[in-house]
């Protein structure tokens, strides 16, 4: 069971998960016309490295935490796959959207 990057990602896209992530199965992209990450569901490892490393807490443990968004980072991982790494954000560097808080 692959971990999810969830909707609070949406117009974020930190990258810290990126850079701690042992088996490079996070990938970049646009979607909905905003930046966002998802996790490769075939790749994960479930190692569970990324989740602390989230600063606005977007990443859950299990499919079943968030089914609609696992369906989307199923759906866009062969459009992300290839897209270059994106760099991390700088530290304290605050969340673009209101509602999300960094952890």
């Amino acid at each position: 069971m692959a971990f999810v990057i969830t909707e609070k990602c949406l117009g974020e896209r930190y990258g810290d998960c990126v850079e701690v992530c042992p088996v490079d199965c996070i990938h970049p992209g646009d979607y909905q016309g905003q930046v966002f990450m998802i996790i490769d569901p075939e790749t994960c490892i479930d190692c569970g490295a990324c989740i602390p490393a989230c600063p606005i807490d977007a990443i859950v443990d299990a499919v079943d935490k968030d089914p609609e968004y696992a369906k989307i980072n199923a759906e866009l991982t062969p459009t992300f796959i290839n897209n270059p790494k994106v760099p991390c954000r700088p530290a304290g560097d605050p969340p673009r959207k209101s509602t999300n808080k960094r952890v």
